[in-house]
């Protein structure tokens, strides 16, 4: 990735800690479409690869934070994602952080532990009253991650109907 295509990424927080940096994608480049079709896989074995257009729309919602993690010991190349989404309703301004995936070769460096405090940086600058979150019981070291970043599992019931 050359200097200008680097300048395209909006800087909110760049994290450096183990040589990480997140950033909040403001344009969709083509690494990105490419990157984000193989986490994606990664994540979930339903979820359809996003083209341009459907990330171009998450990135340009106000609604939505698209946040990437790149290395810098693999030249800055992108190995993980999140989204931070922030609504307001009667009961306050929430936040919820969605699809936080690591590329497999990546996990246990901290990417994701630097994906989640930025988005939690970013709620709480916005003034979210919590955050939220949810995981598969079976994705244990994400619950982990989770536990230790200061998340308490809560009991409640996660309903879904499913329109497709």
């Amino acid at each position: 990735m050359n200097f200008e295509q680097r300048k395209r990424l909006d800087t909110l927080g760049r994290m450096k800690a183990n040589g990480i940096v997140v950033d909040h994608v403001s344009e969709v480049t083509d690494e990105l479409v490419e990157v984000m079709a193989q986490l994606l896989a990664q994540l979930s074995s339903t979820a359809a690869a996003l083209g341009r257009a459907d990330l171009e729309e998450i990135v340009a919602s106000p609604s939505s934070i698209f946040l990437v993690a790149r290395l810098a010991s693999r030249d800055d190349a992108i190995v993980g994602m999140t989204t931070l989404i922030t609504y307001r309703i009667p009961s306050g301004p929430h936040a919820v952080i969605e699809d936080v995936v690591v590329d497999e070769s990546a996990r246990g460096h901290g990417v994701g532990a630097a994906l989640v405090s930025e988005a939690v940086r970013l709620a709480r600058e916005w003034g979210a009253l919590h955050v939220n979150l949810t995981s598969r019981s079976s994705r244990e070291a994400a619950n982990r991650l989770y536990t230790r970043a200061g998340f308490v599992k809560r009991e409640t019931n996660v309903y879904r109907l499913n329109l497709r």
